[in-house]
């Protein structure tokens, strides 16, 4: 096996403002028809739905929440009339089934918004 597989946990988590919860994003459907014809950006995969795996730093306790960000974009859509997520990843942020940390933020943006995921 060689280097290309070797993955620095640390590119893959994230954590809070608070520093009380560590996350890791791990991709579970993508959009297979969706076509970027942006070439600006080069090629992209459309995210579908991902399993947010959040460990708490004081208790060590895990919890994994399987989110549909597809569903919840058009939730936000409706109510709120726009959405501020992104669901576009480069294949290069897409290290070992998992999504990249500097990509977190644009993929929960909606499920914080609507109360989904709340951190306390």
């Amino acid at each position: 096996m060689g280097n290309d597989r070797f993955v620095d946990d640390r590119i893959l988590t994230s954590r809070d403002a608070l520093n009380k919860y560590q996350m890791k994003i791990k991709l579970v459907d993508i959009d297979e028809n969706a076509r970027d014809h942006s070439i600006r950006f080069g090629r992209r995969v459309l995210v579908r739905k991902i399993l947010l795996i959040s460990k708490h730093l004081d208790t060590q306790e895990i919890e994994e929440i399987e989110l549909d960000v597809e569903e919840l974009e058009n939730k936000v859509r409706k109510e709120r009339h726009y959405s501020s997520s992104n669901r576009w990843i480069s294949p290069q942020e897409i290290k070992n089934g998992y999504i990249v940390s500097s990509r977190h933020q644009d993929l929960l943006a909606d499920a914080i918004s609507l109360d989904a995921i709340v951190f306390d």
